[in-house]
């Protein structure tokens, strides 16, 4: 496919997942607070959201601020954590990332690419996640969901499982007001039809998108 044969496939999908998922919502419940999404975004890397959700429930009982967290015994916070993998890591990020929200920031999540990289355990999918969803900026959050259904899809070689890359292609295809919202739909049409063993082609809503040249 043409760059603008892939756009206007992509563009068909946004309306499809659009009416398929009309709240494009984030899976993690983070009540609309800032840290807290930075916490939990980082928590999930290699974890279920559902799991971060669960333990998360927890540690913001114990630790409801940054300020909490930035006070907070290595050890406790590793203990809550456990059951999201690399604790010890994830623990250290965690609090260190509320030190610096605190010392350089007065608390105010920024709201840059350049900036909220520098927070320990942030790479680029955890900064596309906040800049999508705190400040409606263009955004492409590529997990595996986006990767494997994009590549499907056809916007890239199948099997592809490089998220710079993915983030560099998408962000050319799809519509700026469109990426965030779409990230977040992928992962539940992922996890519905579009899984990574049995997709359920059958009963897909967009096979007949997907069946598009590739």
């Amino acid at each position: 496919m043409t760059k603008k044969e892939k756009r206007e496939k992509i563009a068909k999908v946004v309306l499809a997942l659009k009416k398929l998922y009309p709240n494009a919502i984030c899976s993690l419940e983070y009540e609309g607070d800032a840290w807290r999404l930075l916490v939990m975004g980082r928590l999930s890397a290699q974890c279920t959201d559902e799991r971060v959700n669960i333990v998360c429930k927890e540690l913001f009982s114990k630790f409801p601020t940054p300020v909490a967290m930035a006070n907070a015994d290595l050890s406790e916070i590793e203990d809550i954590i456990k059951p999201c993998g690399l604790f010890r890591m994830k623990a250290k990020n965690i609090k260190d990332a509320s030190i610096r929200l605190i010392n350089e920031y007065g608390g105010i999540m920024p709201n840059t690419m350049e900036e909220l990289l520098k927070f320990e355990g942030v790479g680029r999918k955890i900064a596309n996640l906040l800049l999508g969803d705190l400040f409606n900026k263009p955004a492409i959050v590529a997990d595996t969901h986006c990767m494997r259904i994009c590549g499907r899809l056809g916007m890239y070689k199948e099997g592809m499982k490089d998220p710079y890359k993915t983030e560099m292609i998408l962000s050319e295809l799809v519509e700026p007001q469109e990426q965030s919202d779409l990230c977040h739909r992928l992962v539940l049409f992922g996890r519905e039809y579009c899984k990574a063993q049995g997709p359920k082609c059958d009963t897909c809503p967009i096979k007949l998108i997907c069946k598009d040249e590739k």
